[in-house]
Formats: structure tokens, C-alpha cells, sequence
């Protein structure tokens, strides 16, 4: 019936989207972490480094999407995808996908591979999302030049925008569907409605905490910052 992914940064409350899809019979794959991430993820971290070095860095926080955008995909780049997606790809499950934040750090190639599956763009607060480690706090470690800082917030906050500018920049697939994790968890009825629309199946519905919306607003570090202001209030975080 279809084959979805989840683009969102970790952190973003991806995990929710995809226990829920778990939990209404869509195949995410043979193996799951506990965060319902696709796993071993070594193929797709390695296939990020290699779209990475195709990324050119203007400088500050500006970066040239050209090449991955119109550019030619490195045939290495598809393998690992294959060898990574192998299991979702032959299951005769008529709905099935898979999640896992670096797929964003990819976006644009994946999107050209499959311009068919049906894009969960989930969002969150920046300001909560930067409040945790992950894995691509640091851009270096998947090819990708930045601003240095000494501050782990900052990381987190350049990481969080410079995919979110990925994603902004990228031209939009013909199926796309952008959820809020904050509506997700005080609204989830009416996204849901939303999500089984787009999806055109019944979704199960989970528990979720209210106390995981605005926990920034109880945070005593730094998690403001300037550059991601224009970002936040496109999405209604202003």
C-alpha cells in the first residue's frame, strides 16, 4: 500500500511516530532499538559521511546544497542504502517503512532514490530538542563543516538548524506530511486524523507524556539562540 520514512533530528520525539506505526502493523524492519530506530545503522551512518563531502560550506551558517540537489549520486552512496534498507525493501508487508534521525542528514539523496514513499517531516522545539545528546551534535563526524563551539548547546543548535535548512532547501516530494511532536502529544486525536489520512490506514494510538512539551521552560543551561529564531517562528515556536 506504501513505504514511509520519518525525517526528523534526534531528539525530535521521532520515537513516537515510529512506535505508533510499529504499533498499527506497518513493518519497520527485522530490528529495532528501543527508540524504534532501524538498526545496524553502520550502513546509513556511512552513506551520510559520503553525502557529506558532497555538502559545500559557505561559511558561518551557510551551506551549498547545489550538488546534492541536482548533483550526481555516488553509486557507493545507493549500495549502502540498499544494504541498509535490504529487509524493508523485499518485505511483502503492503505497509512498511523505517526511522532513523540520520536519514535527514541524507534527505536530499533518499528523496531522489525514493521519490515515491511518503515523507513524515516531524519537528520539534529546538530549544527541547538540544537539551540531550546525539549523535549528530557534531556535524564533523558525518563530513560536514560548521562554526566551531565549545559549547554543547551551540553544537546542538547549529546541528538543528543546518538540518532544518536541508530540509527547507530540498525540493518538497510529491508526498510530504509535516507534524509537530508538541501537537502529537496535546493533541494527539486530531494529528492522528491527519497522519491516517496521509497514510490512508488506522493508526494505534500510544501513551504520551504531556511533561515532555516545553521542558526548555524548566532548563537552567543555555538553550536560546539567536540564529534559530527565523526557524522556530515558521513553525509556530516563536
Amino acid at each position: 500500500m506504501f513505504t514511509t520514512t520519518v525525517i526528523g533530528r534526534g531528539h525530535s520525539g521521532t520515537r513516537a511516530i515510529a512506535h505508533t506505526l510499529y504499533a498499527s502493523g506497518v513493518y519497520m524492519g527485522h530490528r529495532l532499538n528501543p527508540s524504534g530506530d532501524k538498526v545496524p545503522e553502520e550502513p546509513i551512518y556511512d552513506a551520510c559521511r559520503i553525502f557529506g563531502k558532497h555538502v559545500r560550506w559557505n561559511g558561518g551558517l551557510s551551506w551549498d546544497f547545489s550538488a546534492v540537489i541536482s548533483g550526481e549520486i555516488d553509486p557507493e552512496f545507493e549500495r549502502l542504502i540498499h544494504s541498509y534498507l535490504d529487509d524493508v525493501l523485499k518485505s511483502d508487508n503492503p505497509c512498511r517503512g523505517w526511522k532513523i534521525p540520520e536519514t535527514t542528514l541524507c534527505y536530499p539523496w533518499i528523496l531522489r532514490m525514493f521519490p515515491d514513499l511518503k515523507y513524515i517531516h516531524w519537528l520539534r522545539d529546538p530549544r527541547d530538542s538540544i537539551l540531550g545528546r546525539h549523535i549528530t551534535d557534531e556535524l564533523t563526524d558525518f563530513g560536514i563543516s560548521h562554526p566551531e563551539s565549545e559549547d554543547i548547546r551551540e553544537q546542538r543548535a547549529i546541528s538543528w538548524y543546518y538540518q532544518y535548512q536541508l530540509m527547507k532547501q530540498t525540493p518538497k516530494p510529491k508526498h510530504i506530511l509535516q507534524v509537530r511532536f508538541e501537537d502529537f502529544v496535546l493533541d494527539q486525536e486530531r494529528t492522528l486524523e491527519r497522519l491516517e489520512s496521509f497514510l490512508e490506514i488506522p493508526l494505534a494510538r500510544i501513551i504520551v507524556r504531556p511533561d515532555s512539551v516545553a521542558r526548555w521552560k524548566t532548563d537552567t543551561g543555555r538553550h536560546q539562540f539567536d540564529f534559530l529564531g527565523e526557524s522556530m517562528r515558521e513553525n509556530g515556536y516563536g
